[in-house]
């Protein structure tokens, strides 16, 4: 095994518009950067990796082995931190290079096994992936399609011959995107190998924003009447009770009402329909659970799922889940599955074993976008 790992990390990252560059930013749990860095060590074809950055930055790496890991300065542009790496590692009689850059943190162990096994018979090997786009091409005033079907995009890491790639590298002037561009230039026979669609570039902030999410929960009980229509998930069931209250009853909703009031942190359900206020006698809960939607997506929350516990000895659960989650599916605008419903019992206690009481408790997330 002769093989080194260098990973470009000196841009600056001026697209993604803060403070610091991109790859020093918390990215599913920890630095950008360091999710090649791990993949690398982890996958041990590595006699070392190279981190080529900033001075300013070096203290990011403190915590990893000195013996496997090298920090280089980086260069004014990609072309001079790809150099000072490979003039670094030149005395060590490296065979395989792999050039990577810090900003694609999502590429797989998998990928670099591939990438070590081609290189070993090709002295250029780059992953690829078919562009979903349509792309154009302007040449001075004229605009040009490209076909797509023979159009494809370069990812890194990408793998070379040490001496071809130090050879081409030493001579080049003007600035590259990639080091396969060398190779491309100076007419080098390439093995292109399937890429990863996963091995996203990071290039703006959106791009490792996450969604936020938060959690509530809900519970709701109604004592069962007679000569009243029993109502659950919006639909009507048919029952030898009703559920009493001010409005219709309707366990199931007013639990997810406060489930949702709970995880923004809006009080309850009584705030907003209280029970001494004619305005919401036998009012139907969906039209109850409408204006809270409406308010939260107002704020950027939206449903992720939930999960909901119907308590009751009768009706059956099992026999009307289909249809109750369809109809939690359309007023909420929540696809079927993100939606659970169990039916619990109570095994004949209290009220609700006795048939004269039906509960409902609801956990539900919901993420947010800033």
């Amino acid at each position: 095994m002769n093989n080194y790992f260098i990973i470009l990390a000196a841009g600056k990252g001026r697209r993604f518009k803060q403070n610091k560059p991109k790859q020093f930013f918390n990215y599913n749990g920890k630095m950008l950067i360091n999710h090649s860095i791990d993949k690398a060590l982890e996958s041990k074809l590595f006699k070392k990796i190279v981190i080529v950055a900033s001075k300013k930055y070096k203290k990011y790496f403190k915590k990893y082995r000195k013996n496997k890991i090298l920090i280089v300065n980086g260069g004014k542009e990609r072309k001079d931190s790809s150099i000072n790496a490979l003039k670094r590692i030149k005395n060590f009689k490296p065979k395989y290079v792999l050039i990577h850059d810090a900003a694609r943190p999502d590429f797989s162990i998998k990928l670099l096994r591939n990438l070590t096994n081609y290189v070993k018979k090709y002295k250029v090997v780059i992953p690829v992936i078919s562009s979903n786009d349509s792309i154009k091409y302007k040449i001075k005033n004229k605009i040009f399609n490209l076909e797509r079907d023979k159009s494809f995009l370069t990812q890194t890491p990408q793998a070379f011959s040490f001496k071809e790639l130090y050879k081409l590298a030493i001579k080049q002037k003007k600035n590259i995107t990639d080091e396969a561009a060398l190779f491309i230039n100076h007419n080098y026979k390439i093995k292109f190998i399937s890429g990863e669609n996963l091995n996203k570039k990071i290039t703006y902030l959106d791009d490792i924003k996450t969604p936020k999410t938060y959690f509530g929960i809900g519970f709701d009980m109604h004592k069962l009447v007679k000569n009243k229509k029993l109502f659950l998930g919006g639909i009507k069931i048919p029952f030898h009770s009703g559920l009493k209250g001010h409005s219709d009853g309707d366990v199931i909703l007013h639990a997810v009402i406060d489930s949702i009031l709970g995880a923004v942190q809006k009080k309850d359900i009584g705030t907003y329909f209280p029970s001494n206020n004619k305005k919401f006698k036998s009012i139907r809960s969906p039209k109850m659970l409408k204006p809270i939607l409406d308010n939260i997506r107002k704020e950027n929350y939206y449903i992720n799922n939930l999960d909901i516990n119907l308590i009751c000895e009768n009706p059956k659960v099992s026999k009307y889940r289909k249809k109750i989650i369809g109809s939690l599916s359309k007023i909420i605008g929540l696809n079927n599955n993100k939606i659970n419903l169990k039916g619990k019992t109570v095994e004949k206690l209290g009220l609700i074993g006795k048939e004269k009481a039906i509960a409902c408790e609801v956990i539900v997330s919901l993420i947010k976008y800033d």
